[in-house]
């Protein structure tokens, strides 16, 4: 390099210390840390009840866990300075609190890379105690209280909101103690194109009044915006949104309603399965072999699978797994429709045609179809509220999986929603500068 511009390292500046009103005095690397002496930039020798000028009287330390560089351990040896007034005699010390709260271990900065760490990028409290080289409660605590600062009891968190999504999700398998919560999903930037969808609020429990409850305690004037409730088919949800949110819309999500018909498929095979063979399906048995293919999509299915099914369907003893299998495919096929409104006319008629005169035989249709009916405008209304998918809530539910597995389960629902909260939340570091 002709034009060399490297000069003596500025500590302060290479550590963004000063960002924190703090200056490097000193340094000392340990074989598991590096260490940091420091002091308050700037004077705080004036009385702040009589403006009278303190003497100093001494100094104190502050010891605080800052962001590791490199993965090494960052620990800030902060010297404070003491005062007494020379009029009244108060004692203060220097303001350290733009390098930290109040009775903080963490600095700011070492808070603000834990909960980029955790919520970014899904890094565990473990290790993101150990990078800070600080006691698991002590990271575990801090990222916390700030991350329930920022986002959980933020009020704005639930504005703008008009369409959302509600599950029941499993947060622990144990034989003791509930283990089911009700799940809002906000899905208005998947409508909007927006961005993902996030988690509004995670509740104990999964019943009508579960969700009424939570309904109830909203505003006014933000239930009056909503407009559609995506949802699964317990009709509990369904009764609460109908009683707390009359204008809106429920919707019946395409996954749940695919998955009623692919119930019915399984159950339509097993009982066939069970009368030919009188025993469960086995490794040599067609019926048994074709129950993934079974699943496939029809203008997905390849040529040997095809072949498969033919050889399946020419069988007269499997006619009636073929009659449910062409029922679940044209299910199918009305959501993959070109566009909404045949989409629409597809299902309409296929409702119509499996919810009445149905042979006696092929009992799982006619279970199908009574349901189908009975929830025929939430199913047709997804047709009518393109975007309004419960699909993303599935997905989030996904992602809490993945968390529960990172922290190998979780004990406490208090702080599993709020994991859960910082994971899915919709949490954005880079819109909170003053972290």
């Amino acid at each position: 390099m002709s034009h060399g511009t490297f000069v003596r390292p500025d500590l302060t500046t290479f550590t963004r210390l000063d960002e924190l009103g703090l200056q490097v005095t000193g340094q000392h690397l340990e074989p598991e840390r590096a260490v940091l002496a420091c002091r308050v930039a700037g004077d705080d020798g004036w009385c702040s009840r009589c403006g009278c000028e303190g003497v100093p009287r001494g100094t104190v330390q502050r010891r605080l866990a800052h962001e590791p560089f490199g993965w090494r351990p960052t620990t800030l040896l902060v010297t404070v300075r003491r005062y007494r007034c020379t009029g009244c005699g108060y004692v203060w010390r220097q303001d350290t609190s733009q390098a930290a709260r109040p009775r903080a271990k963490l600095s700011t900065a070492a808070l603000r890379w834990a909960l980029v760490a955790l919520v970014v990028q899904h890094l565990t409290i473990a290790r993101i105690a150990e990078a800070l080289a600080v006691s698991w409660n002590t990271a575990n605590d801090a990222v916390l209280a700030e991350g329930k600062r920022l986002l959980i009891d933020d009020p704005t968190r639930l504005d703008g909101v008009t369409v959302i999504g509600v599950d029941e999700h499993v947060w622990r398998h144990t034989r003791k103690g509930g283990k089911y919560v009700t799940v809002i999903i906000d899905l208005t930037p998947i409508r909007t194109g927006a961005g993902p969808a996030r988690l509004l609020d995670m509740i104990e429990g999964r019943s009508k009044q579960v969700f009424k409850t939570w309904l109830g305690e909203r505003p006014q004037a933000w239930r009056d915006g909503i407009e559609v409730v995506a949802m699964d088919g317990f009709t509990g949800f369904k009764t609460a949104a109908a009683e707390e949110l009359p204008a809106a819309t429920a919707v019946m999500d395409p996954f749940h309603v695919a998955r009623l018909a692919g119930d019915a498929l399984d159950q339509c095979r097993r009982r066939v399965q069970q009368d030919l063979h009188g025993h469960r399906g086995r490794g040599t048995d067609p019926l048994y072999l074709a129950r993934r293919v079974l699943h496939t999509g029809a203008d997905l299915i390849s040529v040997k699978q095809l072949a498969r099914l033919d050889a399946l369907f020419a069988d007269d003893t499997h006619v009636e797994v073929q009659a449910t299998w062409a029922i679940y495919q044209d299910l199918i096929a009305a959501y993959r429709a070109p566009d909404p409104a045949t989409g629409r006319a597809r299902m309409e008629r296929l409702i119509t045609t499996i919810s009445g005169g149905v042979p006696t035989a092929l009992a799982e249709v006619a279970k199908l179809g009574r349901t189908l009916k009975q929830r025929a405008g939430d199913i047709l209304a997804f047709f009518d509220r393109p975007g309004s998918s419960n699909g993303p809530t599935e997905a989030l539910n996904g992602r809490l999986e993945h968390l529960r597995g990172s922290a190998l389960g979780f004990r406490n629902l208090t702080h599993y929603i709020a994991r859960s909260l910082l994971e899915t939340g919709g949490f954005r570091p880079h819109l909170h500068p003053g972290l």
